[in-house]
Parts: C-alpha cells; structure tokens; sequence
C-alpha cells in the first residue's frame, strides 16, 4: 500500500519565539513531503486546536506535534501531561524542540512517552538542519495510524 504524499501531513508546531516558527517556516517550505503547519503561540491555544475547540472548530487534528517547553500562559510540559492523559489524543506523535537541557525535563518527557526529545541548537544552520531531520523522519518515514482523521472534525 503506497502513501499518497498529495494528502498534507498536518504539522501544529507549539512555539512562542516568532523567529524560531520563521526558521521552521522556511525549513519546511521546500519540504519533499506536502504539509499544513499551524502555529499555537501558547499551550492553551495548542490544547484548544488539537480539541477543535474555542474558534478552532472543523480543524484537522495533527498527525504530529512539535513542542517547545518553555511556553507562556500553559507550558509544554504542562501541554504534554494533558495530551499524554487523554485517550482521544495521547496518540499523537509529540516531538519535543526546546532550549532546555536539563535532565530532568528529558526524563519528564520520556515518561510522559514524548516521540523524540530535540535541543535547539543554537546556530541557524544547525536549526534548519534539526528541522530537515525531523521532516525525514516523521513526515516522511512515520506512516499515519489508521484512525488518523485526515478531515476535519465536525
């Protein structure tokens, strides 16, 4: 069974730096893999997206999630604990790409059972390039699940 790529990948990128979602934005600009990225500027406005809730309703839910930690308002662990505990979305491949090194939030994510826990790198090549690794893998390799909406809610 052949993936069709004409169907986008579906891509909620949770990130409160404007130039880190403009880095991603022109990473996967040109990516081989068709994509919607959406953009929640907070962990509240990501929870009300992936619900379809608040405004957001008729919405696909995504088919991957890339996640800062450090968030205003609702943080990215905080994000991830909500995701990981309901049985409609814990699901969804979580990618997490933040600043913070600290062992402690590795191994909070781990347990939390994020997909793949990623260090901004500092640079900006090496940011593009972290961007590029994650569309070969999880848009191009990772295959949707067969329960994966590829429509919107109702």
């Amino acid at each position: 069974m052949s993936v069709d790529r004409t169907v986008p990948i579906e891509i909620l990128l949770v990130e409160d730096s404007e130039s880190d979602v403009a880095l991603t934005r022109e990473a996967l600009k040109d990516a081989e893999v068709v994509n919607n990225l959406s953009v929640a500027r907070d962990g509240r406005q990501a929870m009300a997206m992936i619900r379809g809730e608040g405004g957001h309703e008729g919405r696909p839910r995504p088919d991957v999630i890339v996640l800062d930690l450090n968030l205003p308002v609702m943080d990215g662990r905080e994000v991830l604990a909500e995701l990981k505990a309901d049985p409609e979305l814990k699901l969804i491949p979580v990618v997490v790409l933040t600043t913070s090194t600290d062992e402690r939030d590795v191994m909070a994510a781990s347990e939390q059972f994020v997909n793949a826990y990623i260090t901004k790198p500092v640079g900006l090549d090496q940011f593009i390039a972290a961007i590029k690794a994650i569309e070969e893998f999880w848009l191009k390799a990772v295959k949707r699940s067969p329960g994966s909406p590829e429509t919107p809610r109702a």
